[in-house]
């Protein structure tokens, strides 16, 4: 695709796969959660090479840097091809880590907690809390 053509960054974000649907990504842009240069960014802006966006989704944030413009959806190794991710490892790293939060299971059949178990269950939490915040 020649760079001198125009592609909204609604499509664009779809394109690269960012987010599924392209209603979606509009309204993302709708809500503010695309950004560039702090400021917000409607679904119709045309997506130049070289600009760098903001984009929130759910508790992911990523910071994406436009390399190429991809007008049609394609697979994901080719997506990749037409944008960088400098996302900062720290946000990558913290919300990676909210999946990695302890499971308690109890055993089938032994009924509700008592009270000492249930105190016992709250101190697990608290302290696996204090240790990842």
């Amino acid at each position: 695709m020649a760079e001198t053509e125009k592609l909204r960054i609604d499509k664009y974000l779809w394109a690269i796969r960012i987010f599924k649907t392209r209603s979606l990504a509009t309204e993302a842009c709708k809500a503010g959660r695309v950004k560039l240069n702090g400021q917000n960014v409607k679904p119709s802006y045309i997506v130049k090479v070289g600009e760098t966006y903001s984009v929130q989704k759910g508790i992911e944030r990523k910071v994406i840097h436009v390399t190429g413009l991809l007008e049609r959806r394609t697979d994901a190794k080719t997506a990749v091809q037409f944008y960088e991710d400098q996302t900062p490892e720290e946000e990558t790293y913290a919300f990676k880590s909210t999946f990695h939060a302890p499971v308690l299971k109890r055993d089938r059949g032994t009924g509700r907690p008592t009270k000492k178990d249930r105190r016992e269950i709250d101190d697990l939490k608290s302290d696996w809390w204090e240790d990842e915040g």
